[in-house]
């Protein structure tokens, strides 16, 4: 597959909002997501909101006019956000950490990739689209530790896990970005 990576805007992307849904119920929909359409249609609304965050940044990969996959991020605020799973993370690290390690960085939020996209290097292209810009090389993701296709897909890619997966290997794991300067800081734990 030749699918076409390139950045968007936030208005370009939404406007591909059927395809960014029939993405996210393709990636999303089986183990260990689970999410179904009704979820898809939830993030749709997030994403509209989500595009006016400081710092947006967004990549499409598009087959033709079928939109195959998509990676957006944005700039995490100095003052660590208190909401969704931010506090798990910010307990994960302790606060100096945090506020060193991703306050002020690009944070990769969401990263879909159609199944039928998967393995052609479409995942690692739009990974590649949305934080190749950040001159310091400071940016960071979080995913569920369950998700071990996500998790070995991001360690192919050079990103490091800098939080311990809880007992029994549930929760999340926090990544930062192959070129961020606190990698020498935070072996990897695994």
């Amino acid at each position: 597959m030749a699918a076409l990576v390139q950045a968007v805007s936030g208005e370009r992307l939404m406007s591909q909002a059927e395809g960014l849904r029939a993405v996210y119920a393709d990636a999303f929909g089986g183990p260990p997501w689970h999410e179904g359409p009704e979820q898809a249609d939830h993030y749709l609304g997030r994403l509209a909101e989500d595009v006016v965050r400081p710092g947006f940044v967004a990549a499409v990969a598009l087959d033709g006019d079928i939109v195959v996959g998509w990676a957006v991020g944005w700039t995490t605020p100095d003052s660590f956000p208190t909401d969704r799973s931010y506090p798990r993370i910010a307990a994960a690290l302790g606060d100096v950490r945090t506020a060193a390690w991703l306050g002020g960085a690009l944070e990769v939020d969401e990263l879909a990739v159609a199944s039928r996209a998967r393995g052609t290097g479409v995942g690692a292209r739009l990974l590649d689209a949305v934080t190749a810009d950040r001159a310091d090389g400071r940016c960071w993701l979080l995913t569920s530790v369950a998700a071990r296709d996500a998790v070995a897909f991001y360690r192919r890619e050079g990103w490091s896990q800098i939080t311990h997966p809880a007992p029994g290997g549930a929760g999340l794991a926090a990544f930062l970005g192959p070129r961020h300067p606190a990698r020498t800081a935070a072996p990897d734990p695994l």
